[in-house]
């Protein structure tokens, strides 16, 4: 076990150790997940040419609507699919899953699962 404490930056550590094995290119894109205290951020990244190709948010404005009468669960979920519906316009079938440090666990789960239903492959 680790000698720090820090969430954050046990955060970090996972993430970084989790970076060495994942790499997106071109045929399959790295997705990665980003969740602060109220919102949940994804991309899908073509590590190779450093390009985000599609991106996706709570803070988006097909998300916005409604956003407090719904759990932050229910919002990883809803941003899951919108993700997941971009990636298939561009085309992106297939993608390797970033949860960015965070245990999948929650919503990062929610949303990877929502995701999965919505067409992407990982």
């Amino acid at each position: 076990m680790a000698s720090v404490k820090n969430a954050r930056l046990m955060r970090l550590i996972r993430h970084k150790r989790m970076r060495r094995k994942i790499e997106g290119t071109s045929l399959r894109p790295r997705l990665a997940v980003f969740r602060s205290l109220n919102n949940i951020y994804a991309q899908v990244i073509d590590d190779t040419l450093g390009v985000t190709l599609v991106a996706a948010s709570s803070l988006d404005s097909e998300v916005k609507e409604g956003k407090d009468s719904r759990s932050k669960g229910n919002l990883s979920t809803v941003v899951g699919s919108i993700l997941a519906r971009r990636a298939k316009e561009k085309g992106i079938e297939k993608v390797v899953f970033d949860t960015g440090g965070y245990k999948y666990h929650g919503r990062v789960k929610a949303f990877a699962v929502a995701a999965r239903e919505a067409g992407l492959e990982f």
